[in-house]
């Protein structure tokens, strides 16, 4: 049985080689070829996790903790083994990470066919008899799969880069790992009011947005009294995966250190809006990202700061309310029957801004031919007028004749 230091010593070893042979891999971008040599790396690294994380633990004793009297050689030299056991384990967590990353980007944008046969990418065992054929919308950006730290070792690749590269790293990091602005989501309020002379209290939600002194005089007349008790808000990282962050931080940066952290921001603002929160739990793209947003992270303003009228919050804003309209439409998706979620996604877009269909159909790069098609169909089924407001702006694609517009009430109910 080998050591522990051996163990850690070929793990090291394993990720060098692996970080060497995969810098060749992309060269000529065969999906098949790709997958398969990831499949067969990640199957190796996850044994290799299983035996190092059993016999390191999660937490390990640090010698800043010991003062200068106390600091002895040995117990040094013990502290250090046990430190550089754990930076084994972190660097093979961050690769394993890459590869999953690398193998979702790659199904999420390739179907696989042996023979007549569809495959999983993950039953991907032999390079060659195996045929992949790209899906009509791009989800992620294939173009990051060769900087993406298959070795694990990120800063190590960082250190190769030029400045202005390691300057976007840090500023996509700090993007990614700040916590969301808070939003208010409603108010709790305790109010006081008289009702047949008697003085009573009442514990009422409201929205954040509501006009509260005029609310509370419709309920309780003129005579009432109040004070917010609390506020209902939430909080937190977009994505809770610190290998993720710093993989995603590296291959964007690496790709274009000038637009990187714009490119992620609408890569992932197409993510949430061409896929179901079904599809989010197991894609696998982005791993421990927020399968919905209910406040506002910056990264979301990137790709629209140069829009006429934007303002701060504008892209989370647009995801919130896809988010919400899902939770509507749930259960009511047999109206919009063999509708993909790219073109929902789209139609929804379409009708919570002011694009047209060609600027909704460029910021998702979808067929803007397939995209008023979608429109008229969510026309057709009612659903325009359950979910907008306003549901002016899709006037014009409602029927023109009048044996149409009597047909499509009839069909309405």
């Amino acid at each position: 049985m080998t050591t522990t230091e051996e163990l850690v010593a070929r793990v090291n070893k394993i990720l060098d080689d692996i970080g060497i042979d995969m810098t060749g891999l992309f060269e000529e971008f065969e999906p098949s070829s790709i997958a398969f040599y990831l499949n067969r790396n990640l199957g190796l690294l996850q044994d290799l996790e299983d035996e190092l994380s059993r016999r390191v633990g999660e937490t390990t004793p640090s010698v800043r903790g010991l003062d200068r009297a106390n600091r002895d050689p040995h117990i040094q030299w013990i502290y250090k083994k046990k430190h550089n056991r754990v930076l084994a384990l972190e660097r093979l967590r961050s690769a394993i990470t890459a590869h999953k990353m690398a193998l979702a980007l790659i199904a999420a944008n390739h179907t696989f066919r042996e023979g007549k046969k569809e495959i999983d990418v993950r039953e991907i065992k032999s390079p060659g008899g195996v045929r992949a054929e790209r899906k009509p919308v791009q989800i992620g950006r294939l173009e990051i799969l060769p900087h993406l730290a298959y070795s694990g070792d990120v800063l190590r690749l960082l250190g190769h880069e030029s400045r202005d590269v390691r300057e976007t790293f840090k500023f996509i990091k700090a993007k990614l790992r700040e916590k969301g602005v808070v939003r208010m989501k409603s108010l709790r309020i305790e109010v006081e009011y008289w009702d047949r002379n008697r003085l009573k209290k009442a514990r009422i939600d409201l929205p954040a947005d509501s006009d509260i002194e005029s609310e509370l005089r419709k309920r309780y007349g003129k005579r009432f009294r109040w004070r917010v008790l609390s506020l209902v808000k939430t909080r937190g990282v977009l994505i809770n995966n610190h290998y993720t962050v710093d993989n995603l931080a590296l291959a964007y940066s690496s790709l274009d250190p000038e637009k990187g952290a714009k490119l992620l921001g609408i890569d992932l603002f197409r993510y949430y809006f061409l896929t179901s929160e079904n599809d989010r739990e197991t894609l696998g793209l982005y791993p421990d990202i927020r399968l919905c947003i209910d406040c506002h992270y910056s990264i979301f303003d990137l790709p629209f700061t140069g829009e006429k009228g934007f303002r701060t919050g504008y892209g989370s804003m647009l995801i919130i309310r896809k988010c919400e309209m899902e939770k509507l439409l749930s259960g009511r998706r047999s109206e919009l029957s063999n509708l993909p979620n790219y073109l929902l996604g789209g139609v929804l877009l379409y009708g919570m801004s002011d694009y047209d269909e060609s600027r909704v159909a460029e910021i998702l790069l979808i067929p803007e031919d397939e995209l008023v098609e979608a429109i008229r169909r969510f026309v057709i089924s009612g659903l325009h007028k359950t979910l907008f407001a306003d549901a002016g702006k899709f006037e014009r694609f409602m029927p023109k004749s009048d044996k149409a517009k009597r047909f499509l009430e009839l069909l309405q109910g």
